[in-house]
């Protein structure tokens, strides 16, 4: 028999997964796999360290948001645990899940994990240390899937986190940023930059269309300083699921980057709070196993 490691943030989203135990513990036992359910409490507690370093189960299970997977992958990680993840989207945005096409209705989600279909995909690597999934971004806008209000968040969903950036549009506020590439060196006076691995980040869909999560490069957007007229106009293309092409808008795709700036620049790692600049970031090709849609 099968053993499966179920970490579940029981604070995220609609928070209605611990409601749901009795479902997903049968429905993994239909298909001869025992499921152990592990309530997260916190990323550093220390029986969650112990259970990844006895690594007595043959897959991981993880319910919650980008923040949580986030945090649960970088633990593994740093264990050396190597087991195939499955993603149980239940957090305000999941661009991770998103990017993966898995469902966000429970047993449609299940389906996928316990159709044993695993693909690799690649993991991005900050300064050597910190993993992340989907997105780091720096600049406008990048405060605010951290300062929402989980209320809000509840309520609203991923329109939360655009009403919290329409409201920053009236503090834009540009830097001078540098990205180096092993193929191209920028400076440009901007006001965001993003670096992708998929198409989507918080919440917005279809940012890079072409994005491919598992050819080893990350895509870097980076949003030039403009007028609020451009930059409102800029916005409504990503509501409106529109391509980013722009004069206002420069992307990029390299295997590794290293970003500076002499300003302050607030950074968000898969949506939640981060070190400043400068940034090292490398690709780690196919470095993760996880259920996926075929």
């Amino acid at each position: 028999m099968k053993k499966a490691l179920f970490i579940y943030n029981p604070m995220s989203g609609d928070r209605t997964i611990p409601t749901k135990l009795d479902l997903i513990l049968e429905r993994f036992q239909e298909k001869n796999i025992m499921l152990m359910p592990y309530r997260l409490h916190s990323v550093k507690d220390k029986n969650l360290t112990n259970l990844f370093q006895e690594g007595d189960f043959d897959q991981l299970i993880i319910s919650g948001g980008d923040g949580t997977l986030n945090s649960i992958v970088n633990k593994m990680f740093k264990n050396k645990l190597n087991v195939p993840v499955g993603i149980i989207p239940s957090g305000t945005c999941n661009d991770f899940a998103r990017c993966l096409n898995i469902p966000h209705y429970l047993n449609d989600c299940l389906d996928v994990i316990l159709s044993d279909n695993i693909i690799e995909v690649d993991v991005g690597l900050i300064n050597n240390s910190k993993y992340f999934l989907s997105t780091c971004a720096g600049g406008l806008f990048v405060n605010v899937s951290f300062s929402t209000h989980n209320e809000l968040k509840k309520n609203f969903g991923p329109f939360a986190y655009y009403l919290k950036a329409l409201n920053e549009v009236t503090n834009i506020k540009s830097f001078t940023l540098r990205i180096e590439t092993e193929d191209d060196i920028i400076e440009e006076e901007s006001l965001l930059f993003l670096i992708l691995n998929g198409k989507h980040a918080a919440g917005f869909s279809n940012i890079i269309k072409e994005a491919d999560y598992s050819d080893g490069l990350m895509d870097i957007v980076l949003i030039k300083s403009c007028s609020h007229i451009d930059l409102a106009s800029l916005f409504f293309k990503v509501l409106s699921n529109d391509s980013l092409n722009d004069k206002h808008v420069l992307k990029l795709t390299a295997k590794k980057c290293t970003v500076t700036s002499s300003s302050e620049v607030g950074i968000s790692v898969d949506g939640e709070k981060a070190q400043g600049l400068p940034l090292k970031v490398e690709f780690i090709n196919k470095g993760l196993r996880v259920f996926a849609k075929v």
